[in-house]
């Protein structure tokens, strides 16, 4: 009897051992098994869910402008005075609704070329007004239809996912011919998606034709989507800092007059990117940007909330799976003799003209198959190897002590 009580605790305790070991195990075998899955299904080619996804987005994305609309034109014109503003819209569109086109694959280089299509798409219940309103601005969707974006080259990660959806040329170049020294190169993705793995401490680098430039995005916080697991990444300040500020910068100074020498921060000058006109670039109502700048317009209410940019990357794909880009377009006013209405400014003026919001978030439907597909999976393998370790060590522990506890009655 005693033997058979001593043998059952003895098998208890083993099964226990083994239940802990193989919950031990699970954990780096199951993390290659979903390292193994996700590589295979963020490559972009034909078949993944990746590629499928990247071909045309499911995500509604829209995009809203706000005009600045100037209360007080003669008094600036006479007298040079702050300029008024009032800010009026939004006026909505969807966008990103088309699909890649020109999709071409080099299996030698394992890249895909293709262009982005642009098309807009008003959406009156979205919007405060109608495309009818008139402002003294380019109308919006003509700007924007019937244009394409490209051509982009980018890598497919079939033989290095750590390589995926990075821009390997755009229009054929590596470079933009717009800016001096590394400032000009084409760096990081589109920000649709990113290598997959993604850690806090990446460094996400993306590139974006709406502002000439590569930029970058640094961890914020961690956010709950839908039940997804995702990480924040924001426009640091930094990124438009000056070159005093920051001296990564020093090559996206190209006039030393109108930036004070380059110490104005918070605006970016692309005039050379879109064909020498005085276009300035900057996050809305100049959130950022230089007081002296700012000090020149009367009406703005710059904040976080409303006007910064920022990504939701869920870590494990590298997927955005939410984005708000905000930016807001300026132009510089300058005292001139030629021109009537400007000859009696007596300083230059960068006017804000109008400001977007674009976001995008993955929808119901298409989260609750993200999560089935994907994180779900992921935490019931690490529900489960939670469970056999826990379950594991206390049987293992259990049996113990009531094995010694019987064999200390039994010398007794």
């Amino acid at each position: 009897m005693g033997c058979d009580r001593n043998c059952g605790l003895i098998a208890g305790a083993v099964i226990g051992a083994v239940l802990a070991v193989f919950g031990g195990i699970l954990m780096p075998v199951g993390d290659m098994i979903i390292q193994k899955t996700i590589t295979k299904e963020v490559v972009l080619e034909e078949g993944t869910t990746a590629f499928k996804n990247w071909v045309k987005t499911g995500t509604a994305v829209y995009r809203q402008f706000w005009i600045f609309d100037v209360q007080n034109p003669q008094e600036v014109i006479i007298n040079s005075s702050t300029i008024k503003v009032k800010q009026r819209g939004p006026y909505t569109y969807r966008v990103r609704f088309l699909a890649k086109e020109n999709i071409t694959h080099d299996p030698e280089t394992n890249t895909v070329s293709f262009v982005q299509p642009r098309g807009a798409i008003f959406e009156p219940s979205l919007s405060s007004g109608t495309e009818n309103d008139t402002f003294t601005v380019l109308n919006l969707a003509v700007a924007y239809n019937n244009t394409a974006d490209g051509v982009y080259t980018v890598f497919n990660g079939k033989d290095d996912v750590s390589k995926v959806a990075i821009i390997d040329t755009y229009k054929g170049k590596k470079n933009l011919s717009y800016w001096s020294s590394y400032c000009d190169m084409v760096n990081g993705t589109d920000a649709a998606s990113f290598p997959p793995f993604v850690e806090k401490t990446r460094t996400l680098q993306f590139f974006s034709s709406d502002i000439c430039r590569s930029i970058y995005a640094v961890f914020g916080a961690e956010r709950d989507l839908k039940g997804i697991p995702v990480y924040r990444f924001i426009l640091p300040p930094e990124a438009f800092a000056s070159p005093l500020q920051n001296p990564d910068n020093h090559c996206f100074c190209v006039d030393r007059e109108v930036s004070n020498n380059c110490t104005f921060y918070g605006v970016l000058d692309i005039s050379k990117c879109k064909a020498g006109k005085p276009v300035f670039i900057s996050l809305p109502h100049f959130l950022h940007a230089s007081p002296e700048i700012a000090g020149n317009i009367e009406g703005l209410n710059p904040n976080e909330e409303e006007h910064s940019t920022y990504l939701d990357v869920e870590p494990i794909t590298g997927f955005t799976l939410q984005f708000a880009k905000r930016l807001q377009i300026n132009i510089l006013v300058k005292p001139s003799k030629k021109i009537e209405t400007l000859k009696r400014l007596n300083r230059n003026y960068i006017v804000p003209v109008l400001w977007l919001n674009e976001t995008g978030t993955i929808g119901d439907e298409k989260a609750e198959m993200f999560k089935n597909k994907v994180t779900g999976k992921i935490n019931l393998l690490g529900l489960i190897e939670i469970v056999l370790l826990s379950v594991g060590v206390v049987m293992f522990v259990a049996f113990m002590i009531s094995y010694c506890a019987c064999r200390s009655k039994k010398t007794k």
